[in-house]
């Protein structure tokens, strides 16, 4: 494997339950209990506690197969932006114990931690330990913790210590813990890969390691030989601060019911161009063109490309006028729409040099929609939007959307 314990050493931090945990911290009365998550149109689980797992319940399960399996289960409405707020407090812990953090998904990081035991005068378990306790105590919370040479074993182990659990695999270390691993352990290896993987009498993550890299590449790829040298101790997937520049970024939903009222959709997309823009905004990010797309009563999807005008853009006006013009093109007299979003194409940083000669569109606005989106995080998604976003009032709600019905301009 590798002459050394700690060529490097990565942290994988992960939150157990993340949304089920949310909702345990602020409602501490349930712990316990089967509790699940509820998708945004309460049809789905999109997170359940141990309690609910053991008792059958799995993310994907439709709400009423849930009941039934679970007479008992709790069941609350996701909450989308308190989720977004403690994952905030748990990523400003997490920068205290390192500089070098990268947000993996909204509840899991990978943190750099090099050195860090001379600086904080302890080992990689307890400097993992600390972190625990620190989101336990402060955020309410718990997580795992894998501590290991490279990302993909620092994500196994954390994954084999849930929940709550410390787990360091040195160097040493490595062989032994890979040995107890299943081949579809290794992240990346999904249940196809495993099955080929098992044809050829590769059942664990240590046969994977052991094998030649040249049959690693002819049965599993590129990607495979990648997780093959972080299994054997390398580093295929530097800890990245800054992430990557996405191609694409989406923003749409169910209408909540089927409808042939255009008027409906086109306050819809406003809203989901307003969602969009505020997203890119805080990301640094413009984008060049926009995909409108629908989905229909008879769930197809159609869909229409448009061009953000004379330069890329983060600006809501903009985004908002090419979400018209994309749905004009779609709409039809007697369409039936179930569904309905914008996603932002050829995106880039805000700060790549312009092509254009013009000057930078989204100047003066840029600073507008910065307060906007400050504001909201502060106080909450409905303290401020655009009048085309916001269902005026005496109007009636319609399964848990608003469905604004003035035009935006």
């Amino acid at each position: 494997m590798i002459p050394t314990d700690w060529p490097r050493a990565v942290a994988h931090v992960d939150a157990d339950c993340f949304y089920a945990a949310c909702e345990l911290a602020r409602r501490p009365a349930l712990a316990g209990h089967p509790l699940a998550v509820m998708s945004s149109q309460d049809a789905c689980v999109v997170a359940k506690t141990y309690e609910a797992r053991a008792r059958g319940v799995r993310t994907g399960m439709p709400v009423w197969e849930a009941r039934r399996l679970v007479p008992d289960l709790v069941l609350l409405p996701a909450d989308f932006r308190h989720y977004g707020l403690v994952s905030e407090r748990l990523f400003r812990i997490l920068r205290r114990f390192s500089p070098q953090v990268e947000r993996y998904s909204i509840d899991e990081a990978f943190l750099d931690l090099d050195g860090l035991c001379g600086y904080f005068r302890c080992s990689h378990g307890e400097l993992a330990d600390r972190i625990r306790r620190t989101v336990r105590e402060e955020v309410g919370i718990t997580v795992s913790v894998g501590v290991s040479t490279g990302k993909v074993l620092a994500k196994m182990a954390s994954e084999s210590c849930k929940p709550d659990g410390t787990r360091v695999v040195p160097g040493r270390a490595i062989g032994s813990f890979l040995a107890s691993q299943p081949v579809e352990a290794v992240p990346g290896i999904g249940p196809r890969r495993a099955a080929l993987a098992r044809k050829f009498g590769i059942a664990t993550a240590a046969a994977l390691a052991r094998l030649d890299p040249r049959r690693v590449d002819r049965l599993l790829g590129k990607a495979g030989v990648d997780l093959w040298r972080e299994l054997r101790g390398g580093q295929a997937f530097p800890v990245t601060v800054e992430p990557p520049v996405p191609k694409s970024v989406q923003r749409g939903a169910s209408l909540g019911r089927r409808t042939r009222d255009a008027r409906r959709v086109r306050a819809q997309l406003a809203h989901h161009a307003f969602r969009l823009a505020l997203d890119l905004t805080a990301r640094g990010l413009r984008a060049r063109r926009l995909r409108v797309f629908l989905r229909l009563g008879d769930f197809r999807h159609v869909e229409a490309e448009v061009p953000l005008e004379e330069a890329p853009t983060a600006d809501y006006g903009r985004i908002a006028r090419a979400a018209r013009r994309g749905l004009a093109r779609l709409w039809r007299p007697g369409l039936v729409a179930s569904g309905c979003g914008v996603a932002a194409l050829g995106v880039e940083p805000a700060d790549a040099p312009q092509r254009s000669l013009l000057p930078d569109a989204d100047a003066e606005t840029l600073p507008l929609w910065r307060a906007v989106a400050a504001i909201r995080r502060r106080h909450g998604a409905g303290a401020i939007a655009p009048a085309c976003t916001v269902r005026p009032a005496g109007t009636r709600p319609e399964h848990r959307f608003r469905y604004p019905l003035l035009h935006a301009r």
